[in-house]
């Protein structure tokens, strides 16, 4: 039987929690949602006092209102990519590390070999 050599996990290669990811996409969504209600608000003020270049503002208003809810709601529904299908890994493969294991069984630990000879 052939044993896979042990392979440590660093912290830094461990993806993040479930709960932390809900956490930042829901922050990511109010956020933009917060947007959203800004552009609306926005674009009330600036009917209501007849701003120059209403012709310009008010469609751009009206273009945040909605494409940032769409946008909201996919980002909110995704999720972070997998390891192996993040584009820096297809520039930089990882190289395993053929390390020996880091507990050898009783047969394969190395035997100190006594010299006879000064």
């Amino acid at each position: 039987m052939k044993r896979q050599a042990y392979q440590p996990i660093l912290i830094t290669d461990a993806s993040r929690s479930q709960d932390d990811q809900l956490t930042s996409r829901q922050k990511r969504y109010v956020l933009m949602m917060g947007i959203r209600v800004a552009c609306l608000v926005l674009g009330a003020v600036l009917v209501g006092v007849k701003a120059p270049l209403l012709w310009l503002w008010l469609p751009l208003c009206a273009l945040g209102m909605v494409l940032i809810p769409w946008l909201a709601v996919l980002l909110a529904n995704d999720r972070p990519p997998k390891e192996q299908h993040r584009l820096a890994g297809k520039f930089q493969p990882r190289h395993l590390d053929e390390t020996p294991p880091m507990a050898l069984a009783a047969e394969e630990r190395p035997h100190k070999v006594i010299d006879a000879e000064p």
